[in-house]
Formats: C-alpha cells, structure tokens, sequence
C-alpha cells in the first residue's frame, strides 16, 4: 500500500460512513414497519427523537461523500508518477482491477448521496416528518453500493504498488482499444455534436417550463439523467480534443490536470451538480400532494430546476467557447 495522506483520509472517512449507514439502516428498517405520525407511544416517542440526531449526521457523511468522488480522481491522479506507464489518473485506475469500478461506485453513490440530500431538505421542512419513510427506504437502496465501494475502494488502494507497470490513457482512449472506449471514438464528430446540444437544448428547454409553471417534472429529471450520459460520451467523444488541441487524445482524466488550467473540476462538478438537482425534481414529484408539503415541494422544485438548467448551462458555455474559439480545428468532421 502506498502511504498517502488523502488515501488514509479516503479509505478512514469510507470506513466509518459505511458504518454509520449499517446503523442508520438498521433504524430505519424499525420506521419503515413501526412509524405512526398519529401514535403517541412510547416507541413512536422514541423513533422521533432519534430520527432527526441520525437524519443529521448521516447528512454530513453523505456530504463528505460528495467530496469524496473528486478526492479519489485527484488522488490518483496525483500519484500516477509513481507508476511506470502512466501519466494521468488513467494508469492508477488500471494499476488493478478494481480502480474503475471503484470510479463507478462513487459516481453513482455521488449521485444517490445528493437525491438524499434533496429528500431530506424537504422533508424537513415539512412539519409532521411527510418524507421519513421514503428517505430511510432510499438510504436503504445507497446501502449496497456505499458498503460496495468501501470493500472495493480498500482492495484498490490496498493493493497499489510501485513498482507494477501499468497502461497510459493513449493506448487506452483510442479507436484501436478494446471495449467501449473504442465505439465512443468511431462515431463521427458531425452527429456526435448534434446529440449533444440537442440534449442540452432539450434539457434546458423542459427545466425553463418547470420554472415558469412547475410542469413536467419527470420530463426534466428524465433528459437531465440522459444529459448526463451523453455529456461523459461527448467529452471522450470531441469535447477533450478542443482542449489538447490534438485530434487523437481522447482521455477524460487529463483535463484535470494543471497544463489544462484544472479546467476538468469545474466541468465535472456542473455536470453532477446539473445531473443531481435536474434529477432531484423528480424525486420530489411523487409528493407535491402531501398536505404539509403541497406548497413547499414546488417551491423548492423550481429552485432544483434553476440550479439544474444554470449548471448545465455553464457547462454548454465553456465547452462552446473552447470548441470556437481554441484555434483547433477537427479535419474532415
């Protein structure tokens, strides 16, 4: 293993959020089958006064957790020279075989961690807890991966040595690699980019209506699921060419690093962060009828979509810019 400082941090602060949440589920598996808002009994006494103590820092865990994805991708992109072969975060995540679908597990629980944010801001501003039984259900789907990504994460770092040999992003991120990077890379630029802005353009489109008039909540968390998708294609796809400035360097990790101003962090962060509120509206949808939620659900739905349609929106904007304004120029495409 090697010794790092964000690595002990990373594997320390996995460790014990897994254990709160074995914890917190194990609660919320008694409110599930026990809850009665209507009940004055002594459980039911019981289960108020301690869902609102574990509500709490579950949610400052699920926060870390956020920040955790882009400590691991600047971890192990901090430590690539330590490899022979690699020259970004591409060679530490190939060092093993569990670097990627670590990667994996963290985007998604990025994700499912901020849905539970949203559900839990609501759900406390409700007065009789409308939401408790759905936020604990939820936490009770993140458990498997979250305690995945502990296990996986550990045997990842566990097992980094210096001395193996390992691949760089160019050999990995090209036409003639094998698996899916491949097919990204054979679909012409032309169409590439119409799906792109086209999703955008759709995306932003539904998240305007919904501010204006609060319809079409799971038109907007559906295209901003989908959004999101496309745009991680794009970016391997054309969007990092316009950047390097080099028509056969594809790599998705590279645009993290300093020669490229760290112009990656702020994409990736609008990216989710659109990703995250866009799909959130929906979560919310479900309970816009709830009586001590009917006018606090829209409100706070209106405020997602903003959130959603400016961070997708900053997004459009700095891709376009590189994209016209870089001097480079894809031939043929």
């Amino acid at each position: 293993m090697i010794l790092n400082p964000s690595i002990l941090a990373l594997l320390a602060s996995s460790i014990l959020t897994s254990l709160m949440t074995i914890y917190a589920v194990c609660y919320g598996v008694l409110i599930l089958r026990r809850w009665d808002i209507a009940s004055g009994s002594e459980l039911q006494l019981a289960l108020e006064r301690r869902t609102y103590l574990i509500s709490t820092i579950i949610n400052y865990f699920l926060v870390f957790q956020l920040v955790s994805l882009f400590l691991f991708i600047q971890t192990t992109d901090s430590i690539c020279h330590m490899f022979v072969g690699a020259m970004c975060a591409v060679g530490t995540l190939t060092v093993n075989s569990f670097g990627y679908p670590t990667l994996l597990l963290k985007v998604v629980t990025f994700i499912l961690a901020g849905l539970w944010l949203i559900l839990n801001h609501a759900d406390n501003r409700g007065y009789d807890y409308p939401l408790i039984r759905a936020k604990y259900l939820l936490l009770l789907l993140m458990a498997p991966f979250i305690l995945t990504e502990t296990v996986l994460q550990s045997i990842y770092f566990l097992g980094l040595k210096p001395d193996i040999i390992t691949s760089c992003c160019g050999s990995l991120f090209s036409q003639n690699s094998p698996g899916i990077a491949s097919e990204i890379l054979a679909v012409p630029s032309i169409p590439a980019k119409i799906l792109f802005y086209s999703s955008m353009l759709a995306t932003l489109t539904a998240g305007a209506r919904l501010f204006l008039n609060g319809k079409g909540g799971y038109l907007f968390a559906s295209l901003s699921g989908i959004t999101f998708v496309i745009s991680i294609i794009s970016i391997i796809s054309f969007i990092s060419l316009y950047f390097y400035a080099m028509p056969s360097h594809h790599c998705p990790f590279c645009i993290l690093q300093k020669e490229y101003g760290y112009v990656g962090y702020p994409l990736y962060l609008l990216l989710l962060s659109g990703t995250v509120t866009g799909v959130g509206v929906g979560l919310l949808q479900p309970f816009r009828k709830k009586e001590s939620l009917e006018e606090i659900i829209p409100a706070i739905q209106r405020k997602l979509a903003a959130l959603a349609v400016v961070s997708f929106s900053i997004f459009m904007v700095i891709v376009t810019w590189q994209i016209l304004f870089s001097g480079f120029k894809l031939e043929g495409y």
